[in-house]
């Protein structure tokens, strides 16, 4: 899950970040180095696809290890969280990959 949301992060450094900084109103010749990251957005889309393929894998296919009652494993709170990141971070690379479709539709 760490990777997967870390490499989305990494992924949409250069496209989606500088489109939500400047959506809330965030500006500055700063964001403009952000760009510099572009060539390397493939690479880290893969890795984070990687990533968030296997926590997919770890969540919803493999079956489920038992854990003994009141341990940190048996939170259903902790698999929550961990869905929700994973579901995040898909959502995120996929705006990444996907920015120069949607992305003049907002200006």
């Amino acid at each position: 899950m760490a990777g997967g949301v870390l490499g989305a992060f990494l992924a949409s450094a250069c496209c989606v970040g500088p489109l939500a900084l400047l959506t809330l109103g965030i500006s500055g010749a700063w964001i403009g180095n952000l760009t510099a990251l572009e060539p390397y957005k493939p690479i880290f889309a893969v890795i984070a696809l990687g990533f968030i393929g296997a926590g997919f894998r770890q969540v919803y296919i493999r079956k489920p290890t038992f854990c003994e009652p009141g341990s940190y494993c048996a939170r259903p709170a902790l698999a929550r969280i961990t869905k929700t990141a994973l579901w995040a971070s898909f959502i995120l690379v996929a705006a990444a990959l996907t920015i120069d479709w949607w992305a003049p539709l907002l200006y």
